[in-house]
């Protein structure tokens, strides 16, 4: 159903030049919304382009680009109605091993990015007091494994951002909402081996680095890991539903692990961490 008080549905999908965000700009131009996808890469939303969808340059971690990016929409269509935060990225490595450096650029992107896009909007959304804004989270904003604790600590952030920015702005009419993939067949899982590689493959946690790569090529092998089209469809729910969930999770995976750690006590649960993945110690 409509957000906005007229006919015209506009979207504004961040990280669509791969994975959940080209999938969601996808399945939400079938439905009939208006939709720009924005990334870095822009020779890779030609796709985008192909089927009609509108474009725009976008680093979240660059406040002029935000602005630019938010104020070409709105000087273009008048309103937005959907903010769908997917851009971010996992970079993985024993906590000793990453140089703070990175540890920072993940919580840019993953937090500070998504923030600054939700702070842009949310102004045209109270003027209109309607709006929906999606964050793409993860199942690691609410569980763990080892050999990521900074992509954790980013999406656990996440969460909690998102959280309290729901409860300020329902008053406006403006609906917060969490999505939290599991393993998604996506370029997420080689950029998180790539780095878990760069840093921790020499060292004092070589062996734990080489039995995670075993088990991340197992989960995102293709016949495990569920498809960005599955978290798109998620997201459909999500911006058109009259009364949205504040949060959403899939594939089975997520909804298994999450399960469990609602009800297992934290002990419990790092003990089934360890079994997964430190069998190697």
């Amino acid at each position: 159903m409509p957000i906005s008080t007229n006919s015209k549905r506009v979207a504004l999908i961040t990280g669509a030049s791969s994975g959940i965000g080209r999938a969601a700009a996808k399945a939400l131009n079938l439905r009939g919304w208006i939709v720009y996808g924005a990334a870095r890469r822009q020779e890779r939303l030609q796709e985008l382009r192909s089927l009609g969808l509108k474009t725009l340059t976008l680093d979240v971690t660059d406040p002029s680009s935000v602005s630019t990016c938010v104020g070409s929409l709105i000087e273009s269509e008048g309103q937005i109605d959907l903010l769908v935060n997917c851009a971010g990225y996992g970079s993985y490595g024993a906590f000793e091993d990453v140089p703070l450096e990175e540890g920072r650029r993940q919580f840019e992107v993953n937090l500070f990015g998504l923030a600054a896009m939700s702070k842009e909007v949310l102004p045209f959304m109270r003027q209109n007091n309607s709006g929906r804004i999606i964050n793409i989270s993860s199942m690691g904003g609410q569980i763990y494994t080892t050999m990521g604790s900074w992509y954790y600590a980013s999406k656990r952030a996440v969460e909690g951002l998102t959280d309290a920015m729901r409860n300020e702005v329902n008053q406006y009419g403006i609906k917060v909402i969490l999505i939290e993939p599991g393993m998604i067949n996506s370029e997420w899982s080689n950029i998180a081996v790539e780095s878990m590689e760069r840093y921790s493959a020499q060292g004092p946690y070589a062996k734990l680095s080489s039995y995670m790569r075993q088990i991340l090529d197992i989960g995102y092998n293709p016949k495990m890991a569920g498809t960005p089209e599955y978290i798109a469809d998620l997201i459909v729910q999500a911006a058109e539903s009259k009364y949205p969930k504040l949060r959403y999770a899939g594939p089975w995976d997520a909804k298994f692990l999450l399960f469990w750690k609602k009800y297992l006590p934290d002990r419990v649960f790092d003990i089934i961490v360890k079994l997964l993945c430190c069998r190697c110690l």
